[in-house]
């Protein structure tokens, strides 16, 4: 298969796709990788090193998506790339398209094939392509809420840790998955008091058996974040439904009962934020203040620490893109149900479910699309 890397032309984003070490894993099964100029250079790979791995150098974007049959990127294309795409190309990335109704309008015009990192699942019901990310992305939340609590920064001027005599810095946390669970260990390490809310009673228990005595474990409802929010110092919004919109558990009217420099860091922005006032920013603005409440919102924290988190994705996602290009997109699939389900949009059809409600447009169950009741 002819595989195209292009560079990620997001604002501040300078991780990529596929590292020198998992090109030469393709090459080397016989496909053809085209990596475009200078890709790599943000995560610390130069093109010397692709081509030592077997790659070919394309001086542009255009010259990727026009030569390429399988893309692979690590965030959704924006709005410049969307003419690029050709009907029929596979694109194997990060989309979150519950987020954002204009993406999936165009990947639909495009009659392309969209396999979602983010709702791609293993044997056990997880994530394996969105952990990773999730990993970086929790533990950044308290690292950038830390910052940003420091008076020059907006924030009360509070030490997380506290030191002896004086309190330590409240945490709460919304969701107790991958996210929140990464972000509570950093948390509770610089030795602040720290609350893990969820609806899972079972992930609840299993946290209050595994984190230290500071952190605790609460069940997640309107009336007990409210109640927390009062005196928080930093909140996190942790709160993940695979390729659907993330809900509101923090509304707008809410921010009046916080503490003037109070910081919020939404790392669910990708997939539409759990706290209503929050909206995507970047890594060059990562902030606003509302109602004297910080708010860090960037939707690609992970771009931030690149080198770690390249590392990290084709660490994860290399086994599924051999199986892509080994076997093409639709024997890759009918062979793994769990595989299916990172297909979002096939041919100008939404197939996931998540999508479709997201923005009430039809949905078209994936069975059809591959004319077949089973997969092989």
């Amino acid at each position: 298969m002819i595989i195209g890397v292009p560079i990620e032309i997001k604002p501040s984003e300078n991780r990529v796709a596929l590292t020198p070490a998992g090109t030469r894993e393709l090459t080397s099964r016989g496909h053809d990788v085209f990596v475009q100029k200078s890709a790599g250079l943000g995560s610390g790979f130069s093109d010397e090193k692709y081509i030592a791995a077997g790659a070919s150098i394309l001086p542009t974007i255009e010259d990727v998506y026009s030569r390429c049959k399988m893309i692979m990127k690590v965030k959704e294309p924006i709005q410049s790339e969307y003419g690029m795409i050709c009907e029929n190309q596979l694109l194997f990335t990060y989309f979150h398209f519950a987020s954002y109704r204009p993406l999936t309008e165009a990947m639909i015009n495009s009659g392309s094939i969209c396999l979602a990192y983010e709702t791609v699942e293993d044997r056990q019901g997880r994530l394996p392509l969105l952990i990773p990310m999730s990993e970086v992305a929790g533990r950044m939340a308290l690292q950038q809420g830390t910052k940003y609590l420091e008076k020059p920064m907006g924030g009360k001027g509070i030490l997380l840790g506290g030191v002896p005599g004086v309190a330590p810095g409240k945490v709460i946390i919304l969701g107790g998955g991958v996210v929140g669970t990464e972000a509570a260990k950093m948390a509770a390490g610089v030795g602040a008091d720290v609350t893990v809310l969820d609806i899972n009673l079972d992930r609840l228990r299993y946290l209050d058996d595994v984190m230290p005595a500071n952190v605790k474990t609460m069940y997640s409802n309107h009336y007990n974040i409210r109640a927390l929010i009062r005196d928080a110092d930093l909140i996190i919004g942790a709160v993940l439904i695979p390729g659907a919109k993330a809900p509101h558990l923090i509304t707008k009217n809410m921010l009046t009962e916080m503490e003037s420099g109070t910081v919020l860091v939404d790392v669910a922005v990708d997939q539409g934020g759990c706290i209503e006032t929050c909206k995507p920013t970047t890594h060059d603005d990562p902030i606003f203040v509302i109602d004297d409440v910080v708010h860090y919102c960037v939707a690609n924290m992970p771009g931030a620490v690149p080198q770690t988190s390249t590392y990290a994705l084709t660490h994860a996602t290399l086994p599924y893109a051999i199986k892509l290009a080994n076997m093409g997109w639709e024997k890759a699939v009918r062979s793994d149900p769990n595989f299916a389900k990172g297909l979002n949009i096939v041919n100008g059809k939404v197939v996931y479910k998540g999508v479709s409600d997201a923005f009430d447009l039809d949905y078209t169950p994936l069975e059809e699309v591959l004319g077949t009741n089973q997969y092989l």
